[in-house]
């Protein structure tokens, strides 16, 4: 079952999030996903969000994801985001078909 990894944040540091953008998409070389978000200005329609940044990426499963988010490429980049932002990740399944 597809996996959606699922960002919302505040910019705090725009250089840094820059940095994170120009190293992130090579540690998703060779993984099988989908990029399917990235807004800087997602539109809130109810509660209150994080910010207005938006990310979403699918993955064919949470081993797929596992397999990119726990790489050592990405860990030595994922603090870059962490340190440009305030917001949250989740990780959830798709609709079964």
């Amino acid at each position: 079952m597809s996996v959606y990894f699922i960002v919302n944040s505040t910019i705090t540091d725009p250089a840094g999030v820059e940095k994170y953008v120009a190293a992130a998409g090579a540690t998703l070389a060779g993984h099988e996903m989908t990029l399917r978000v990235v807004s800087n200005d997602a539109e809130t329609i109810e509660g209150q969000p994080a910010g207005a940044r938006m990310v979403i990426i699918e993955f064919p499963d949470r081993a797929a994801f596992r397999a990119w988010y726990d790489s050592e490429a990405y860990q030595a980049i994922v603090g870059l985001r962490l340190a440009s932002t305030d917001g949250f990740a989740v990780l959830a399944d798709g609709f079964p078909s």
